[in-house]
């Protein structure tokens, strides 16, 4: 056996090659080895035996509104990461919007990262903002590590961080396109959301009818045409409209440099169910009908969809009022999304394999994160460790959110978290945690 200070056994692991029973030997925070089951364990190696649990690459979620500082009475580094961590995700990237300051020049990003230092429990990278009025700082940022810059094409919410029309839009890519960058893209097209009915209230088929698909639509089109005409690399963000399908897979074809990601919430919740009033489900786009949520389980397997991230997006229980129009849009997700992922995906006939795909091995590569997203010698030792035929009830008391709402309250869900690792050391198992381990992270030039 090569080097081991540490080795997992399990009859299922899943590895770039499928699901089988193996060795993984760790030295150093690395995967050294994926060895035979039956592989001797060498002399000195301590042997983790995990039975029939299931062994799984750490999750990475590359789209998290930590919030924090500013807004630290939503969520924080602290309460996210510890949230992720019990939920099997070893990596995320924070979002920059929705902290005080936004993530939108090097002063910002160095405040961010002094807030997040000692508390991040698992490992935290960081996005950039491409503002109207701040093409100037783009490279700057790039320069200093964050792994893209996202952009809203109608409003944000938040008026410190205001979107891009057309023409800012074109500005920025052009910027970042020249330094071989990534923009991503909230993608609702401002005209079409001013156009359609807006009544307010606590009717959800009036929120829904106020968000129409071809806003999405049309903002993915102009984004698209964009892309090809500057050769520029563009991610869509949390793809809700199956009607834009066509149009995505036909630019894949042609070549032009664009991925997309959807969302569990998207995947497993649909507008049949959300009852008047409750705005735990409100997110912007919105959860639609479940007929369309069926061609978003048919593009996640034909790779017309890249990968599933959680949007998680909290807010403090006041502002999750029974009013669609003014309640805060956003869905917390963190720890229950490979769960939540997981019970649809085996209802429709899907492995962990392909779980790990959307969720691992797809956003790592998405942010160019070559260490994380596999068990395969040379990674990270970043792991989950799954009973994935187990159950549990969705108790909002028992989430490590700083504010306890969520959308999947009373849900039975499959996949039970029973310890989670970063770098071969564990820093949850059966929801008691270690002290913050996690790094900061930056883009690999």
């Amino acid at each position: 056996m090569s080097e081991a200070e540490l080795v997992l056994r399990s009859t299922r692991v899943i590895t770039p090659d499928g699901s089988r029973p193996a060795a993984v030997a760790v030295a150093d925070g690395r995967i050294t080895a994926v060895l035979p089951y039956d592989a001797e364990t060498p002399s000195g190696a301590r042997l983790e035996d995990l039975g029939d649990h299931v062994l799984l690459p750490g999750l990475v979620d590359t789209h998290v509104h930590v919030n924090d500082p500013g807004r630290t009475h939503w969520e924080g580094f602290w309460t996210a990461t510890r949230a992720a961590a019990a939920g099997g995700i070893t990596t995320l990237v924070d979002m920059p919007l929705n902290s005080l300051p936004p993530t939108t020049t090097v002063d910002h990003l160095r405040t961010k990262r002094e807030v997040a230092a000692d508390k991040a429990h698992i490992d935290v990278g960081f996005w950039g903002g491409a503002l109207p009025d701040n093409v100037k700082d783009l490279r700057p940022l790039h320069d200093s590590g964050v792994f893209g810059f996202k952009a809203f094409l109608s409003p944000s919410g938040v008026e410190e961080f205001p979107h891009l029309d057309q023409d800012g839009l074109a500005r920025s890519l052009a910027e970042i396109a020249g330094f071989g960058g990534l923009l991503i893209v909230h993608a609702e097209d401002p005209h079409h959301l001013d156009a359609a009915p807006q009544q307010g209230g606590p009717r959800y088929a009036d929120f829904l009818a106020s968000r129409p698909r071809d806003a999405e639509d049309t903002a993915i089109a102009a984004l698209v045409a964009q892309a090809r005409r500057l050769d520029a690399r563009v991610h869509v963000l949390h793809l809700s409209s199956s009607d834009a399908l066509p149009l995505i897979a036909e630019a894949k074809r042609e070549g032009v440099r664009i991925t997309v990601e959807t969302c569990p919430h998207y995947l497993t919740l649909t507008a049949e169910e959300v009852p008047d009033g409750a705005s735990e489900f409100k997110c912007c786009p919105p959860i639609r009908e479940a007929a369309n949520q069926d061609l978003l389980w048919q593009a996640l397997a034909d790779g017309t969809i890249d990968c599933v991230v959680t949007d998680h997006s909290p807010s403090t229980a006041d502002l999750k009022t029974d009013d669609f129009a003014t309640a805060w849009g956003g869905i917390s997700g963190l720890q229950l999304s490979l769960a939540a992922v997981w019970t649809e995906a085996r209802r429709r006939g899907h492995g962990l394999e392909d779980v790990v795909r959307w969720m691992s091995t797809r956003t790592a590569a998405l942010v160019g994160l070559d260490r994380k997203g596999a068990i395969e010698p040379g990674r990270d030792a970043d792991f989950a460790v799954l009973a994935p035929d187990e159950t549990f009830t969705v108790d909002p008391g028992a989430l490590q959110h700083r504010n306890r709402v969520t959308a999947y309250a009373g849900k039975t869900l499959y996949g039970v978290v029973k310890s989670t690792w970063l770098r071969g050391e564990r820093v949850v198992v059966d929801g008691e945690f270690t002290e913050p381990k996690g790094q900061l992270l930056t883009r690999t030039p």
